[in-house]
């Protein structure tokens, strides 16, 4: 197990800083998940981590050791680390076994020694009896058990996985995040997990490092991102959420007054008096004739047994549209009222809105 440790990690390509002063700490043992759009900046840091790039600026430590910084540069068959790629990158003439059995012959071990490691690999990713067959004869979920084997058969400290499931079907992916979590919870290894995929990160991981632009948003458990987003870009990023500008009149006891058009509602949150967005998901927002959010279709979609609505709520002119489930479909231009069953309020560092002017008259 290894402690990851990153103190404002810097990589750039031209102009451009596709890593940008990243700094994090994450707990031995911890599945992280690396979250965050394309082009955000995730797969470099996780190259960076497994020593294939070299960061401009910055010290990188896994165990208090540190692997890359000022005048240091452990290159990455020493790091003790096992990589997982997107693309499998195995060797189609090779048999499982010698696919495995390649990442071991740098180790010095013995030929049975090296049978006895490739014989446990397989058998921990339920692939026993298959050593013999060539790689164009398994499935893209057996194929991605190889490589996942193969990194395991090293002993390694920590797991890195780059997309690892892009490449499969809606199907095997549910079967592949089974089997991290089950391995994780069965060897106690680290696991990095870089992915664009909020589902997949949420279902396996105990860290979460939401990513963009290059910078770390966030970083904190998948339960609080959800529920407690620091940045706007996390509220929207995570959860299908929405931000809708707002004004907070005050605070009390952990939940701040929020000034909406049709009234004043406390709301979850720590933002100071004034400017504020209300950040809105689909499972807080309720069809209520008595709510306090008056909104007007835009347009629908049936999705998992329900209809997912899209709308703008009346009386805010600038990115109010939120988005909620109904049973049935509605007229797109009907109007309806909405009441909150949760939320969370972050500041934000503009003017104070209409609707606090009006609320404070």
């Amino acid at each position: 197990m290894a402690r990851i440790e990153l103190s404002g990690v810097t990589r750039r390509f031209d102009a451009v800083a596709a890593v940008d002063a990243v700094s994090l700490s994450v707990p031995a043992g911890a599945f992280f998940a690396l979250l965050g759009p394309s082009g955000c900046g995730k797969t470099t840091l996780l190259r960076l981590i497994a020593g294939l790039d070299r960061p401009d600026a910055g010290q990188i430590a896994l165990d208090g050791q540190v692997m890359a910084g000022a005048g240091v540069f452990v290159a990455p068959e020493a790091r003790e680390l096992g990589m997982v790629f997107q693309s499998y990158a195995l060797w189609p003439h090779m048999t499982v076994a010698q696919n495995i059995r390649f990442g071991l012959a740098l180790r010095g071990l013995g030929r049975s020694e090296e049978g006895a490691r490739v014989s446990e690999a397989l058998a921990m990713v339920g692939l026993d009896g298959m050593g013999d067959r060539l790689p164009h004869r398994l499935s893209g979920g057996q194929r991605q058990r190889v490589a996942l084997a193969r990194s395991l058969a090293l002993r390694p400290r920590l797991i890195l996985l780059d997309e690892p499931l892009a490449n499969l079907d809606a199907h095997l992916r549910q079967q592949m995040l089974a089997e991290f979590r089950r391995l994780h919870g069965t060897l106690g290894i680290g696991f990095v997990l870089v992915t664009h995929d909020q589902d997949e990160a949420m279902a396996v991981a105990t860290h979460v490092g939401v990513m963009s632009a290059g910078r770390l948003e966030q970083i904190d458990t998948p339960e609080a991102l959800f529920a407690r987003p620091a940045t706007p870009m996390v509220a929207r990023f995570v959860g299908d959420g929405r931000t809708v500008p707002v004004s907070v009149l005050g605070q009390d006891d952990g939940h701040c007054r929020v000034a909406l058009p049709s009234g004043v509602v406390s709301v979850p949150g720590a933002a100071p008096s004034g400017a504020g967005w209300l950040c809105l998901r689909p499972a807080h927002l309720v069809p209520d004739p008595d709510g306090p959010l008056a909104v007007r279709v835009t347009g629908s979609f049936f999705r998992a047994g329900q209809h997912a609505v899209s709308a703008v709520i009346e009386g805010i002119d600038a990115g109010g549209d939120v988005s909620f489930a109904l049973p049935a479909a509605p007229r797109v231009g009907e109007r309806l009222r909405l009441r909150l069953s949760g939320g969370w309020v972050l500041p934000r560092a503009e003017v104070a809105t209409p609707a606090m002017a009006a609320a404070q008259a």
